[in-house]
């Protein structure tokens, strides 16, 4: 694990560019070589994009790098199909829940919001690698009533997670958006893989007797694990679990 972990420049970009909405970046600016720059030595890249119009402004060089293609070729679409089908469901929630987010932000007239997991996706070479996503919605009047999303891809195949669930982050906390740690990397879903799994199954309608034979597990280890997950969430019932977990875009 390395890197720079001062994303001071993050928002030097943001500040520098958002009232022109990151159009006719010079690419030879002071703040984008050594944005750049620190992109490359991080394995990072990133693109902006304008969440009402769902288009993509800007996409930073390393991007065909690390995930094949050139900045000026990069979609929405290419995500979907680059991530591990283990992982799409959840990618497909997050990217609910940013859309969502935009859209009250957009209504409101006002807000910002972060949002962070991890997902497994295609490399430059073709194979799997973990990736730390880091998204940054913001409301703006400056050039025009929107709101930009800025979205921050990071290789982080130094991170094992051991079957311990997932990182995840929504919130406004800020000191969030920082260069990968493993302290960072162990916030968000405090639930075993098995214990997510028996979450969604619950979320589904499945019950206890179902859930053991579906997961080839007998009555009593499916019990406990459900036991469990209501200790570790501090809630009283299922119910306010999901409805908690739906609203961060986890179910």
């Amino acid at each position: 694990m390395s890197g720079n972990q001062n994303y001071q420049l993050f928002f030097d970009f943001i500040k520098a560019y958002s009232p022109s909405a990151f159009q006719g970046i010079n690419p030879n600016d002071a703040l984008m070589e050594e944005l750049e720059e620190r992109m490359k030595i991080n394995n990072q890249f990133l693109f902006v994009a304008d969440m009402m119009e769902l288009r993509i402004l800007f996409t930073s060089k390393n991007s065909k790098e690390m995930i094949g293609i050139l900045p000026e070729d990069v979609r929405f679409s290419h995500f979907m199909n680059f991530t591990h089908p283990d992982d799409r469901q959840r990618l497909i929630l997050g990217r609910t829940k940013l859309i969502k987010s935009a859209n009250d932000m957009f209504i409101a007239r006002k807000g910002d919001l972060f949002l962070s997991a991890n997902l497994k996706m295609l490399n430059s070479e073709g194979t799997y690698s973990n990736f730390l996503i880091q998204n940054y919605l913001y409301y703006t009047e400056i050039p025009n009533k929107t709101v930009f999303y800025l979205k921050l891809h990071t290789k982080i195949d130094w991170y094992k997670n051991n079957g311990q669930g997932f990182h995840y982050y929504v919130g406004n906390d800020l000191s969030n958006f920082r260069y990968p740690d493993q302290e960072l990397m162990q916030k968000g879903s405090i639930f075993s893989n098995r214990e997510f799994e028996i979450i969604q199954l619950v979320a589904l309608g499945f019950n206890s007797e179902q859930i053991a034979e579906k997961l080839f597990l007998s009555l009593h280890t499916v019990n406990t694990h459900r036991h469990n997950i209501l200790k570790k969430s501090e809630k009283s019932h299922f119910s306010a679990l999901i409805f908690e977990l739906r609203e961060n875009g986890l179910l």
